[in-house]
């Protein structure tokens, strides 16, 4: 099979973000930013998400969810722990403060609720929330066995439409376990390397029905790709490769947004072919980097997308890994 060399097109489709940040005579914002091609042209919303104290999010090392009712949920490493916004960036509220540092996050209806599900790195748990924040789940439980190479590392979680919880050590062991909905140890698959079925930091993970039968598609960052395998752990190919270290997907429709550690968030057809670049960050120094701070941000300029979804009306929510904290939503035009 060939795969798709996302390197060679970038050159014919990167974004059309204009670099400057500027800001009109007596205006203290930002212009919105036009980002994109096509059918996939975004602008950014200026401010968006700035709390109403004007205090920084603080680190941003996680991951970003819309809820069916429109309100978007961003995770941080800070005691605010994760921040719940109105699609138009008005804070609302924070909740589940013994769940700081989601390094990843799913959502899924549950007895027509949404519930959260998050990969906690610094405690090695999977924890389901409502979106008040409640604990209902955590995993390991008394019904948990040992899982090989251990909690160590934990970066993903995913829910299969059955209810199997899937969770990656990416950080760590480089495996992929499958719980089923109490939190039993059901399987396990991978190991670190670069051949099929291994990972190299296998950093997200997302359930994808675009092909029938639903499969598991992982970010396998350090391969720079994305690789399908079926719910049962058996390898089924590589979708996409030639990406910036991709950490986290999103799946909309027949497409797929990739967060690119190295500045960028690619979209990716049903093949795994780009068709559209945002934000692409022409200055590498800014790359993956954790510290670039506010004063050198440039609207519709990633430094390091990190966590990504869509929302029901196809924008864009993007998490860069920053000490300061930075969202992005881009407007879907």
């Amino acid at each position: 099979m060939k795969l798709p060399l996302i390197g060679l097109l970038a050159t014919s489709l990167l974004a059309s973000a204009h670099p400057d940040h500027k800001t009109e005579p007596g205006k203290d914002i930002p212009h919105a930013v036009t980002v994109g091609n096509g059918s996939w042209t975004f602008q950014t919303v200026p401010g968006w998400g700035k709390l109403p104290d004007g205090k920084n999010l603080g680190p941003t090392h996680g991951s970003v969810l819309s809820g069916s009712d429109g309100k978007v949920y961003f995770s941080t490493d800070a005691d605010m722990s994760i921040i719940v916004y109105e699609a138009d960036g008005k804070f609302v509220k924070t909740i589940a403060p013994e769940c700081v540092g989601f390094h990843a996050m799913a959502m899924r209806s549950e007895n027509g609720k949404d519930v959260i599900y998050g990969a906690q790195l610094k405690k090695g748990r999977v924890c389901k929330i409502d979106t008040d924040g409640k604990l209902l789940l955590e995993v390991p439980n008394a019904t948990t066995e040992k899982v090989p190479g251990g909690w160590n590392g934990l970066t993903a979680v995913t829910v299969a439409p059955d209810g199997s919880i899937f969770a990656a050590t990416g950080y760590g062991a480089q495996m992929i376990h499958k719980f089923d909905a109490t939190g039993k140890l059901l399987k396990s698959f991978g190991g670190k390397g670069k051949g099929d079925g291994q990972f190299n930091t296998c950093h997200g993970l997302a359930i994808d029905s675009r092909f029938g039968e639903p499969r598991l598609l992982v970010a396998d960052r350090e391969n720079r790709r994305l690789v399908h395998t079926d719910l049962e752990g058996k390898f089924i190919g590589v979708h996409s490769t030639g990406l910036r270290r991709p950490c986290m997907v999103d799946i909309m429709g027949d497409h797929c947004a990739v967060a690119e550690l190295e500045s960028r968030v690619t979209i990716l057809d049903k093949q795994g072919v780009p068709v559209a670049f945002l934000g692409d960050n022409p200055n590498k120094q800014q790359w993956a980097n954790f510290k670039v701070p506010p004063t050198d941000w440039k609207d519709g300029i990633f430094t390091a997308p990190h966590g990504l979804c869509f929302d029901q009306s196809g924008n864009i929510y993007v998490q860069d890994w920053n000490a300061t904290g930075r969202v992005t939503k881009l407007q879907k035009q």
